[in-house]
C-alpha cells in the first residue's frame, strides 16, 4: 500500500485518540500469562507483534513464525526453551535470519537449554527443546538489547532455582528491565536489583491476578511531532497512560519541551499543547535508554529546521532494519544533511525541504509512522504504509481523524 500524504486545513488540531496497549507491556504479560494461566490481561495490544505472540504461545510443536517481531523471537527463545516436552522450530522474515540471536542462545545453554540452529549459526531459525532449567546462575553482556535480558528474566520465576543474573559492563537499557522486573513483582515475584547484579526468587504459582496494559509511548511519539510541526494552540489527548510510565519511552513529555510541547496527565489520559514556537538552534540528546523515538525526534527536528545530535543508538543497526542507514537515506531524500557512526545520528539545520518525495519504509513500521507527521510541513509518499500493522493498526486512521489528507495511490 502506498500512500500520498498532505494536510490541507488550518494546523489548530484540538482531537482526542485512544492508544491501544503497549506492544513491549503486551508481551512480556502474554508471557508471563502463559507461565501462570490464572492472569489476566487488559488493554492487550492489537499489533501484529502482539498476535504472533499469542499464536506462539499456542504452540508446542512444528514451526513458530513470528515474522518480524524482534521481542517474540528473542522472548519466545527463552520460553520454549524452559518448557519440557515442547519442541518446535522458531523462525521469522527474511531480515528476522539476519538479526542475532546468539547471545541469548548462549545464556539459556549455560543454563541447562537444548538449542540448535538450523542454518547459519548465531542466527534463526533456531529448533528448541523444551528442557527443565535447574542452573540458576549466568551472565550477558550489559550493552545488548534489553530484550535479551528480559527474556531471561520472564522466565525465570518459572525455575526450580530461580535467576541469578550478572550484566557485565554499562547498563544501557534500565528501564525496559525495570518495566520487566516490575511486571514480575505485579504478580508476587521477589525481584532484586543491585548494581550489574538482578536476582529473582522462583515462584510456583501466583494468586489470580489482572494486569492493565498501559498505551504505547512510542505510538504516542508520532502525535508529539504533529503538535510540535503545528500552530500555537494545537491540542491533543491521548489514552490510556500514566504519569509514573514503566516505558523508557515516556521521556518523551520531557523532550519535547525543547519543541514547544507541553504534557498534562489527567486520570488515564495526557493532554499535548504546542505552547510556544520557541525553539533551540540545535539539540543533544542521549537515547541509550528509549532508542525506538529516535527516528520521531529526527523528523520533528527536520520539520522545524532544528540541527540534532541523537546518541545511544547502538541497539538500532539490528532493528527492523538498519535504522541508522535508513534514517540517513530517507531524510537526505528531503535535502536534509545527515551523519551517522555506529551508535549516533546528526541532523544539521536546514531551511529548505523537498516535497513530493517518496519515503521507503524498508519493513519497518517506525519508517513510516516517523515520516507521517512530517505532511504538515510538505507533501510526502510513504511505501509500504501496511507496515504500521506490526505495532499501530489504526495509525493512518488516527491520522485522518486529525485531518491529514491521505491518498491511496
Amino acid at each position: 500500500m502506498k500512500l500520498q500524504l498532505s494536510y490541507l486545513q488550518d494546523k489548530v488540531i484540538n482531537k482526542s485518540i485512544k492508544i491501544t496497549g503497549s506492544k513491549s507491556e503486551t508481551n512480556r504479560s502474554l508471557l508471563l500469562q502463559a507461565l501462570f494461566p490464572n492472569i489476566a490481561i487488559e488493554n492487550l495490544s492489537n499489533s501484529d507483534d502482539g498476535e504472533v505472540m499469542q499464536k506462539g504461545l499456542k504452540k508446542s510443536t512444528g514451526e513458530v513464525d513470528i515474522h518480524h517481531a524482534g521481542t517474540a523471537m528473542r522472548f519466545l527463545t527463552a520460553y520454549f526453551a524452559s518448557q519440557q516436552g515442547k519442541e518446535v522450530i522458531l523462525t521469522g522474515s527474511k531480515r528476522m535470519k539476519e538479526r542475532p540471536i546468539k547471545v541469548l542462545v548462549e545464556a539459556l545453554t549455560d543454563l541447562g537449554a537444548e538449542i540448535k540452529y538450523v542454518n547459519n549459526e548465531g542466527y534463526p531459525p533456531i529448533k528448541i527443546t523444551g528442557k527443565k532449567l535447574s542452573t540458576s546462575k549466568v551472565s550477558l553482556p550489559a550493552n545488548i538489547s534489553s530484550q535479551y535480558i528480559s527474556a531471561l528474566l520472564l522466565i525465570a520465576p518459572s525455575l526450580e532455582n530461580g535467576l541469578e543474573l550478572e550484566l557485565v559492563g554499562k547498563i544501557t537499557s534500565v528501564p525496559y528491565i525495570k518495566m520487566t522486573l516490575a511486571l514480575l513483582e505485579q504478580i508476587g515475584v521477589i525481584t532484586q536489583f543491585e548494581g550489574n547484579l538482578i536476582r529473582i526468587k522462583p515462584k510456583n504459582e501466583v494468586k489470580d491476578t489482572t494486569l492493565i496494559v498501559e498505551s504505547d509511548w512510542s505510538s504516542a511519539s508520532y502525535f508529539y511531532s504533529i503538535v510540535a510541526l503545528s500552530n500555537v494552540g494545537t491540542k491533543i489527548q491521548l489514552s490510556s497512560y500514566k504519569k509514573n510510565s514503566l516505558q523508557g519511552d515516556s521521556v518523551l513529555s520531557d523532550i519535547y519541551k525543547d519543541f514547544g510541547v507541553e504534557t498534562s496527565f489527567s486520570e488515564n489520559q495526557i493532554t499535548i499543547t504546542k505552547a510556544t514556537n520557541s525553539k533551540p538552534a540545535t539539540v543533544t540528546y542521549d537515547l541509550s535508554n528509549a532508542p525506538d523515538i529516535a527516528q520521531t525526534i529526527s523528523v520533528t527536528c527536520l520539520g522545524l529546521n532544528i540541527g540534532c545530535h541523537l546518541s545511544g543508538l547502538h541497539t538500532l543497526p539490528i532493528k527492523e532494519t538498519d535504522r541508522l542507514a535508513a534514517m540517513k537515506t530517507e531524510l537526505e531524500k528531503l535535502g536534509a544533511q545527515v551523519d551517522i557512526d555506529a551508535e549516533s545520528l546528526t541532523l544539521h539545520a536546514s531551511e529548505q525541504m523537498k516535497s513530493g518525495v517518496s519515503i521507503d519504509t524498508y519493513n519497518d513500521h517506525r519508517m513510516a509512522m516517523a515520516f507521517g507527521p512530517l505532511a504538515l510541513k510538505t507533501s510526502l509518499i510513504i511505501n509500504d504504509a501496511g507496515v504500521v500493522s506490526k505495532s499501530y493498526p489504526d495509525f493512518w486512521k488516527d491520522l485522518g481523524t486529525l485531518g491529514f489528507d491521505i491518498i491511496e495511490m
